[in-house]
């Protein structure tokens, strides 16, 4: 069964992610259907633009903790080499695919967008959000790093706050997404963020397909460092974290229990002079 859909408009092809049992997650099977409709969408001449969205009040609930359950038990070659990390870095290039499709990309976030779901968003040319969505950095609260996405974040928000969201945690709504950059416009409900929407699609319809896609290419070129080195030694942090720490994490996410790690922090001290 597709865990993606497809509806194309003119120029215009709208992505929805459909899984309403895992709330969107990025299960091999949604990864794998993603790659093909982005591959396919940068070859096609008369597309503009992609909308990515998810269905069932959630944009994207990130990894599958199932998925991560099961890459536990893949044991690492004699040469060393890990294939949690491989998996992990696959994912890396799926990411680099979609920031670099040449066709404007709008991500509209609605509900939860959390880690790897995160990831996706900041790929986006332009984000829209509702008020009430929800973001979040959750890797290291299993245990684990955003290994794929890390560059993708950092290029869309900047270094101190994506250190400020991913070491602690934080889950923030749409308007304090576009207080800090990380969305572009907040809706107050479904009907302010489709006529947001529509007016982003009307102001990319008067723009030049190609102009577009060479103009992305050029701003991208401004900034871009070789992501593969990065993204390689990431995916080997996410196989060391995963086999560690992130064991007791996402074994505790399934659980519904705190980790072993979680303090509770009450108050703070009387004396901080």
């Amino acid at each position: 069964m597709t865990k993606l859909r497809r509806l194309r408009q003119g120029g215009f092809l709208f992505l929805t992610l459909d899984d309403a049992p895992t709330r969107n997650a990025l299960s091999p099977e949604m990864v794998e259907e993603l790659k093909a409709a982005v591959a396919a969408a940068a070859a096609d001449a008369t597309l503009r633009a992609v909308v990515l969205r998810g269905a069932h009040g959630f944009f994207c609930a990130g990894g599958s903790m199932g998925n991560f359950q099961e890459r536990l038990k893949l044991e690492q070659t004699q040469t060393g080499a890990d294939p949690i990390a491989a998996r992990n870095r696959t994912f890396g290039d799926f990411m680099i695919a979609l920031a670099r499709l040449p066709k404007v990309l709008v991500a509209v976030v609605e509900g939860a967008a959390m880690g790897g779901g995160f990831g996706l968003a900041c790929a986006a040319d332009i984000m829209l959000a509702r008020r009430d969505a929800k973001f979040a950095l959750s890797e290291t609260t299993l245990g684990l790093v955003p290994a794929q996405i890390a560059p993708f974040v950092v290029a869309r928000i900047g270094q101190a706050r994506a250190r400020r969201l991913a070491l602690s945690g934080e889950r923030i709504d749409g308007v304090e997404a576009e207080r800090i950059g990380l969305a572009d416009f907040v809706a107050d409900d479904a009907t302010a963020l489709e006529a947001r929407l529509l007016a982003v699609l009307q102001g990319i319809a008067r723009c030049a397909p190609g102009a577009n896609a060479a103009t992305k290419a050029l701003l991208r070129e401004c900034a871009e460092v070789d992501l593969g080195p990065i993204l390689d030694r990431a995916a080997r942090s996410f196989a060391r974290q995963l086999r560690s720490e992130g064991a007791e994490g996402v074994a505790a996410f399934r659980d519904k229990r705190d980790a072993a790690w979680v303090e509770k922090v009450e108050h703070l001290p009387k004396d901080q002079t």
